[in-house]
């Protein structure tokens, strides 16, 4: 009977910190990510361990395009260790305020909904960590600052257990 009020407290206390896109709702500017995503980008991120320890840096060129409904954003990674990598995401506005996109290393289908200034992104990525094969779940925030500037925090889990977090800053050129 412990075992079980303590995994009932565990999961209540774990759903008292989520997150809420809808209170964001009324922050602006508001995010649109055909209108953000449009052009040349620049991003310089971080990955840390699940323990907030610093893994590894770099830094992002994107190239973004849209028509109509439909965008394509291409990435360019640049780690501080010297790996490369390309990541090319397609998107589609599914909706007012929905998107879906997919990519290569994505397993499925990604899917964002934002509210005002905020993007609520979740979708399941692939990655190689010492030369095996994961797959990670990421819980992405995306928050419009101004016109050219936005922050993004990633969660990444494994069977619902924080593995690490990556926090990346874009902006237009």
């Amino acid at each position: 009977m412990k075992r079980l009020i303590g995994i009932f407290c565990a999961l209540f206390l774990f759903g008292c910190g989520s997150a809420s896109l809808e209170k964001h709702a009324q922050t602006t500017p508001e995010l649109k990510l055909e209108q953000f995503f449009d052009g040349e980008l620049k991003a310089y991120g971080m990955v840390l361990d699940r323990s907030g320890n610093l893994l590894r840096r770099f830094e992002v060129k994107l190239l973004a395009t849209w028509e109509g409904e439909n965008g394509e954003i291409k990435e360019w990674f640049t780690f501080d260790d010297g790996e490369r990598s390309i990541r090319n995401w397609n998107l589609t506005r599914t909706g007012d305020s929905t998107y879906t996109g997919t990519a290569g290393d994505v397993v499925g289908v990604a899917k964002g909904t934002t509210e005002g200034s905020a993007l609520y992104w979740q979708y399941s990525l692939e990655i190689e960590v010492d030369g095996s094969q994961y797959e990670v779940t990421l819980d992405d925030w995306m928050f419009l600052i101004d016109e050219k500037r936005l922050f993004n925090k990633t969660d990444m889990s494994k069977f619902g257990f924080k593995v690490g977090e990556i926090i990346l800053y874009i902006e237009k050129i």
